[in-house]
């Protein structure tokens, strides 16, 4: 606040406080004013300053200093203000103006711009904002759990990753996490440039891909990340899609009980954990190990509520144009593979509902291996989970790159997120930016013939012939007869194919490849990329003996149709 020279308030501390002129002569020829009232100028300053604020143009977070258009796409600006109050937006060439509704809310799309930067942004109603080192380029969500979360930091080389990060071309927006019952208007996050101060805590996969197809294209590249780990695929799905289908409402029945039976499971953890203590000190008496302290359950709410993060993180933002999405999840539901088989691509169906985008492109990482090997073929529910994501390349404009060869049995989160991010980046290149020369996709089981006690395989995606990249023999096919009793096979490349046998089984009736938890298999073609996991069959366990059936999903590796972009 400043005051004139009589000790009033300035005539312009007196406008702000939208003073009468006549109470402003008054204050101003007073020769001094009491101490009450000096005490109380600065509450009737910020009083009246935040009724003026009310007036003020306002924007979503994601509209902000560094952030990334996507070019050739008209571009949607949206905010609040007074109502009826005018909106002017001007971007470059590109000019709107509009009127903010009853409710304040305002909206206005600007024509599309060829990729490039940067440009400022202005923004002017009551108040005037400047968004500053705006580029045109492609945009990228990229989400899902702690795999996707896993820093740069953290990655394979990452301290070296860190000191070759100047890229002023690459942008990430960088969502808080944020779990609701109801979709939000706004959700916490800011613009980052992507140097050697700001990539450390960045997503690893995402940094490596928007890297590549950077460096590659010449055209700026972003990620809007919001990732969030342990979180379930129904967390990131619509509230809406969950209740009207039958077998995903299982989901919200299932949190509604965990939900209710948390006091419950809270009190007992409580007993456990008494007991727990009073044995640990019992064994360090007699100087024996202790036993494993037990696990808390559960609280509801937060990463793990069904529609939660998608209400938070997702919603927000889908307003924003973008090129499509990338994401690394699962292993969060490899509890209920079945259920997700049907939640994962209901998911994909939402997120494009509600960005009215159309179909725009879905690219994910297929599970990596994890948990102990076992010693003879077993069943698996981490298989059973990379099935259900494959099946989601039925639908249009889908890939999934595969991770199979990157996997630890003892480690959940692989550092090698180098690899994972390339090979969404080869996706990104054939099936979205129309590089037909690029190979995106390992050999893709496509057949099999039995003769002679032998299975014989066939391969798509050869691409120049298949190999065993650590020599031979093929390592992880396993073969059954009617009995459907799994043992390991013998397998090997000849003509293009490979031949799947066992002298236990003299009549093979199915084959499975990498079907395990983590499983050891080096079927590659000659671009280096590994064959998915595959089985000939669709048994369950328990199922009588009955012929085998065809996977529902032979020699598929990526979705139909393609979508391009020109990069400029």
């Amino acid at each position: 606040m400043t005051f004139g020279p009589r000790g009033g308030p300035s005539l312009r501390t007196a406008c702000l406080m939208n003073l009468p002129l006549p109470a402003v002569w008054k204050l101003r020829s007073s020769r001094r004013i009491n101490r009450r009232t000096f005490r109380l100028l600065p509450a009737l300053l910020a009083l009246a300053l935040s009724g003026t604020c009310r007036g003020d143009v306002t924007l979503p977070s994601i509209i902000s200093d560094n952030m990334v258009i996507q070019q050739r796409e008209k571009l949607n600006l949206w905010g609040k203000a007074d109502p009826g109050e005018s909106v002017t937006v001007e971007l470059g060439p590109e000019s709107a103006q509009t009127t903010a509704g009853k409710d304040g809310s305002w909206s206005v799309k600007l024509g599309a711009l060829k990729s490039g930067g940067p440009y400022n942004l202005a923004i002017s109603g009551k108040n005037s904002i400047t968004i500053q080192n705006v580029a045109v380029g492609e945009v990228w969500v990229c989400a899902g759990e702690s795999n996707m979360a896993f820093k740069v930091i953290a990655a394979q080389n990452g301290r070296e990753e860190i000191a070759d990060a100047s890229l002023p071309m690459v942008r990430v927006f960088m969502v808080k996490h944020t779990s609701a019952d109801k979709p939000q208007a706004d959700c916490e996050g800011s613009w980052v440039v992507c140097n050697p101060d700001t990539v450390r805590n960045i997503s690893a996969v995402g940094y490596f891909f928007a890297k590549e197809l950077n460096q590659g294209m010449r055209v700026p590249f972003a990620l809007i990340q919001c990732a969030w780990g342990p979180s379930p695929a129904e967390a990131w799905t619509p509230r809406e899609t969950l209740e009207k289908d039958a077998t995903l409402h299982a989901v919200l029945d299932r949190y509604d009980k965990s939900a209710a039976a948390y006091p419950a499971a809270l009190s007992a953890y409580q007993g456990k954990l008494d007991d727990w203590k009073t044995a640990s000190q019992a064994a360090k008496t007699a100087g024996s190990p202790p036993p494993h302290r037990p696990l808390p359950p559960l609280p509801p709410g937060g990463p793990r509520e069904p529609a939660g993060i998608y209400n938070g993180m997702i919603y927000p933002l889908s307003r924003y144009p973008i090129r499509g999405a990338l994401w690394y999840q699962g292993e969060s539901n490899t509890g209920d593979p079945a259920l997700y088989r049907a939640l994962f691509p209901a998911m994909i169906d939402a997120w494009r509902k509600q960005w009215d985008e159309g179909n725009f492109p879905f690219l994910y990482a297929q599970l990596s291996g994890f948990l102990a090997r076992h010693p003879q073929p077993a069943e698996s529910s981490w298989a059973q989970l990379r099935e259900a994501q494959a099946a989601a390349l039925s639908l249009p404009k889908t890939g999934m790159a595969v991770t199979i060869d990157i996997g630890e049995d003892h480690n959940i989160h692989p550092p090698g997120k180098r690899d994972v991010g390339h090979r969404l980046a080869l996706l990104a290149q054939s099936e979205v930016y129309g590089k037909s020369s690029v190979t995106a996709s390992g050999p893709a089981f496509s057949g099999m013939n039995i003769e002679d006690g032998k299975a014989i395989l066939s391969f798509t995606h050869t691409e120049g012939g298949l190999v065993a990249k650590n020599g031979s023999p093929l390592k992880g096919f396993s073969i059954a007869g009617p009995d459907r009793k799994f043992v390991w096979a013998d397998a090997e490349i000849h003509a293009g194919k490979v031949i799947v046998q066992s002298k236990e089984v003299p009549k093979p009736v199915a084959v499975r490849y990498a079907w395990a938890d983590t499983p050891d298999c080096d079927l590659f073609n000659l671009a280096q990329l590994p064959a998915p996991p595959f089985r000939t069959d669709t048994w369950l366990p328990g199922q009588p003996e009955s012929a085998a059936s065809p996977s529902p999903t032979p020699g598929k590796s990526h979705g139909k149709g393609k979508h391009h972009a020109a990069a400029e």
